[in-house]
């Protein structure tokens, strides 16, 4: 029973960078310069969804069998309080924090109706901070002795700095005009 959750944990955290780096992936797509306008945005943006909810999912069965298998010793409390865990105090640390970022994404994207957009914008950023923990977590702790999995880490962060290049390389035709809107005060 250990033996197969510390593969289901193993599996799970893999899925869940996977799909991560595909949600982000799509988000970008979604939010520049170079962004679709029609029926094909509207398209992106439910794959976009749905496969957030697909990674939460995979992200929820890989902590709950992080916490439930007993080779290592990972509480519950460190699931959600950053660097608590005995084990690997730092590695499982940065997991906790990209868990935490998640939780406010979600549920600022849960409330987007009722929230500015600037604050909805500024906590959806913050995944650029959340997917490259997210990395580091996967490869120095998860994928150290299988190379299939360390493999699939490094393709995700590869194929992410790509589209995070690409992004960031896009400018808006009407740039200083979002800028000024942004700064407005929303009611």
């Amino acid at each position: 029973m250990n033996e197969t959750l510390w593969y289901v944990s193993r599996a799970t955290g893999t899925l869940s960078i996977v799909l991560m780096t595909v949600v982000m992936i799509l988000g970008l797509v979604l939010s520049g310069a170079r962004q679709r306008a029609g029926e094909r945005t509207t398209v992106i943006q439910g794959v976009h969804r749905s496969l957030a909810l697909g990674m939460l999912t995979f992200l929820v069965l890989h902590i709950a069998t992080a916490v439930a298998e007993t080779y290592v010793h990972i509480d519950l409390i460190s699931a959600f309080v950053p660097f608590t865990s005995p084990y690997r105090r730092f590695l499982v640390g940065l997991g906790t924090l990209s868990v935490d970022v998640l939780a406010a994404v979600m549920a600022t994207s849960l409330l987007r109706h009722r929230i500015s957009q600037r604050v909805w914008r500024v906590v959806h950023r913050s995944t650029f901070a959340m997917w490259p923990l997210t990395l580091w977590h996967g490869i120095a702790m998860g994928t150290s002795n299988e190379p299939l999995l360390r493999g699939t880490t490094i393709a995700c962060a590869v194929a992410g700095g790509i589209v995070v290049i690409w992004r960031i390389a896009g400018s808006h035709h009407d740039s200083a005009r979002r800028r000024e809107v942004l700064r407005q005060e929303w009611t």
